[in-house]
């Protein structure tokens, strides 16, 4: 456990001798494995067993205990099965952000522990009372523990009791999964908490069903203890007995394992003996002080099979086929996190029908029926598109693919034989169309003459011309207009008195090289324009980029005022440039703000004109890892189907809270703005710029709100095209990021600093 004191919870039923130790975390080094060892004397560790000779010494009591057994039974089946009621257990976490961890939460029998566990069981239970299916069910919550989040804040542990009818059983599991990151459609990529009530303020909840093996109502006698591991100090625990007796059956004991900052806990079986069924015998461990089926870590039991074999780094939606009996699998980690760990996934199948209930793929990929022929390359080598029949709400292609309507016309071939760039009413064959929809014949492209009006006809040409001037074309210090695309800071100077490229120390960066949902993790100084934004009391909220020595570029629902906060007050932010990892922000550059801009005309609802300016209370020394991203004008164009970067600590999937550590990047498409329209409920603005994967997987999300997505232009320049501002989701499938169209705001910017 690392550097937010999280905890272990580990829960057994026949765990029988086990040892641990505390050891401070290293970079690079490996994590111990479990061993698992034959018991010395097997017969003495099994669960007891009753002679023949006590069966009868204890004959009439048993038999008494039967009869009352069998009447609890029948009153249970009458109560219970008559009225058709099971018994659901929930467990999970709350993140609080406004109140600050202490040891004293570490102590159930504390003041400070019993008031705030009230608390969040109220809260808990005014939550479920927002949904009616949950609060007439509700038995009762219960916290299980506390312990440090992010920026010093506290996670609150719990499980919660409902008694379902069995018919809603399953509305009830979905009611509860849509309580998991509650919020608007719209949502802004901000990093900040909600109040809840007087005093406590919730990031995120996270929720999920008990194992039904541990919700069982036959543990009666379920033991809880707790360990705090100390560095340099191993322990010993035990199953209850052991090594002398033998543990009852239908015990369920649970170990709550705490460490010291900075330091994980190693875990090494010595002893171990299980039963051979799964369902009365296992040990499973949790990265939670809860048993949550979302941070499981490991769970052994039943036959332990034999070693199984892939290395190296698996592709994307690739599968290796093994037809031997025998594999082997080894891993190697050289990262020290939970959730920067591995895993491995495989299935044994008859050969003769290799994908039960699912579409094979020419790669051995399985992938769900409902994926075939939707337009999008599940498989990886588009075998799920081929030989398809198109439905109404597809395009046809010419080349056999079915593609998504909504790609129609939008500039992009996304068939890949532009059957959905055909006919769209713009320009007939054999005509080129110009940036302002005007259609000329297209031998007059790159002809010297301007024929379009706008220039774009010689836009792309091996030579410049002169045009009149208009609102595509760019234009020079002097009042001239030239042509050309994009000419800023391209490494050639077209312009007579050289002002395309007067003021280009901008846009470089070291590597010449995706959390950010879907990402990777950055190198250092590879994006030296990034910009984290802390406020003093909640550290990482949002993201910005340094467009000069002294101002930044940020989102201006990030410097918007709650009820909590006040975004607005320069002296409550800290500006961290140069940095890599948010746990070493003492290697970065810390600066304060001066001056906050949030644009006049800026629209909290429908989060139009989101953009801001941050000035600096000094200048910050420029370098490798501290540099200005270009800044495009307003005639710079960034074409849909353009690839271009986001960047940013935010969360690396929607259903979790926790931030980025290391900053993360994805490279993404530009898409269409008349298809993100569409695919956003037409909510999207001509000063709003839309960038994602419409397959999915690959988007910002809450903490990167501010941060810059870029574009490599000529001559390997980095602009500034958005800045991140919301999204529904996180990573959705036909859900795009939503970013803050720079171009629009180049007259803004300049006036208001200069730049």
């Amino acid at each position: 456990v690392t550097h937010e004191r999280q905890h272990r919870g580990l829960t057994a039923a026949s765990l029988t001798n086990m040892s641990y130790d505390m050891e401070p975390l290293k970079s690079g080094e490996k994590i111990p494995t479990e061993q698992f060892l034959p018991a010395s004397d097997a017969k003495k560790l099994q669960k007891k067993r009753i002679s023949f000779r006590a069966m009868v010494a204890i004959g009439l009591p048993t038999a008494l205990a039967i009869i009352a057994l069998v009447t609890g039974l029948l009153v249970w089946h009458f109560h219970y099965r008559y009225n058709g009621r099971v018994r659901k257990l929930f467990s999970g976490y709350l993140t609080i952000s406004s109140q600050m961890f202490s040891d004293a939460y570490e102590n159930s029998n504390t003041t400070e522990y019993k008031e705030l566990a009230s608390k969040v069981s109220k809260q808990l239970k005014s939550i479920y009372g927002q949904v009616r299916l949950l609060s007439k069910n509700h038995v009762g919550s219960n916290v299980q523990g506390f312990s440090e989040g992010s920026n010093n804040g506290i996670i609150a542990y719990y499980l919660s009791e409902f008694n379902v009818p069995e018919s809603q059983v399953s509305a009830v599991d979905e009611a509860m999964a849509s309580l998991d990151g509650v919020g608007n459609a719209r949502k802004s990529r901000r990093g900040f908490g909600r109040r809840t009530d007087n005093s406590l303020i919730i990031d995120g909840m996270t929720s999920g069903a008990v194992d039904a093996r541990l919700a069982g109502r036959n543990l009666k006698r379920s033991v809880k203890r707790s360990h705090h591991a100390h560095g340099n100090q191993t322990d010993i625990i035990r199953s209850p007995g052991f090594p002398d007796s033998a543990y009852l059956p239908n015990l369920y004991t649970e170990w709550q394992i705490r460490a010291d900052p900075e330091h994980r806990i190693r875990l090494e079986f010595d002893v171990l003996d299980l039963e051979k069924d799964c369902r009365n015998d296992f040990i499973k461990v949790y990265d939670s002080l809860a048993p949550s089926e979302k941070q499981v870590i490991v769970e052994k039991c039943g036959y332990r099979l034999p070693g199984e074999k892939i290395c190296g780094e698996k592709p994307p939606k690739t599968v290796y086929t093994i037809k031997s009996n025998q594999a082997t699998v080894r891993f190697h980690s050289d990262l020290s996190y939970v959730s920067e760990g591995f895993s491995a996934e495989f299935e044994a199948f008859e050969p003769t029908n290799p994908c039960p209930g699912r579409f094979q793929c020419d790669n051995d990929l399985c992938v769900s029926p409902n994926l075939q022929c939707d337009g999008y390359n599940d498989c990886g080598d588009m075998s799920d598109e081929r030989g398809c029949t198109c439905n109404e709400t597809q395009i046809k292609c010419m080349n056999g693919f079915c593609k998504p309507s909504f790609w129609r016309c939008d500039g992009v071939n996304d068939c890949g034989d532009n059957t959905d760039e055909e006919n769209c009413g713009n320009c007939k064959a054999q005509e080129f169309r110009c940036r302002n929809s005007r259609c000329i014949p297209a031998q007059k492209q790159c002809n010297g003459y301007n024929d379009c009006g706008d220039g774009s006809d010689e836009s792309q040409c091996e030579k410049s011309i002169a045009v009149h001037c208009s609102a595509l074309t760019y234009k020079c210090k002097n009042n001239q207009c030239i042509s050309k695309l994009n000419p800023m800071c391209d490494g050639e100077t077209d312009c007579v008195d050289g002002s395309d490229e007067a003021e280009c120390k901008c846009g470089t960066k070291p590597y010449k090289s995706s959390r950010i949902v879907g990402g990777k993790d950055s190198n250092d100084g590879e994006w030296p324009w990034q910009v984290s934004l802390h406020m003093k009391t909640q550290g990482h909220v949002c993201g910005a980029s340094v467009i000069s020595n002294r101002w930044l570029v940020t989102a201006a629902h990030c410097v918007q005022d709650n009820e909590k906060f006040n975004y607005s007050q320069p002296d409550q932010w800290e500006v961290y440039l140069g940095l890599l990892n948010q746990g070493e922000t003492s290697k970065s550059t810390l600066k304060h703000v001066k001056r906050i801009i949030s644009h006049p005309l800026y629209d909290h609802l429908s989060y139009d004109n989101d953009i801001a300016l941050m000035e600096l209370d000094s200048p910050v020394t420029l370098s490798q890892n501290i540099w200005p991203v270009c800044l495009p004008e307003a005639t710079h164009d960034f074409p849909a189907g353009k690839s271009v970067w986001i960047t940013g600590w935010g969360k690396l999937r929607e259903e979790v809270d926790a931030i980025a550590s290391l900053l993360q990047k994805a490279e993404v498409r530009i898409i269409n703005n008349t298809v993100c329209s569409k695919l956003m409920d037409n909510g999207i603005t001509p000063r709003m710029i839309c960038a994602g994967v419409l397959s999915g997987g690959v988007d910002a999300c809450q903490g990167d709100s501010g941060g810059p997505m870029t574009s490599t232009e000529s001559n390997g320049r980095m602009f500034l095209a958005g800045v991140v501002s919301w999204g529904d989701g996180c990573g959705r499938r036909n859900r795009p990021g939503i970013y803050t169209r720079v171009t629009e705001y180049r007259s803004w910017i300049r006036e208001m600093t200069g730049v």
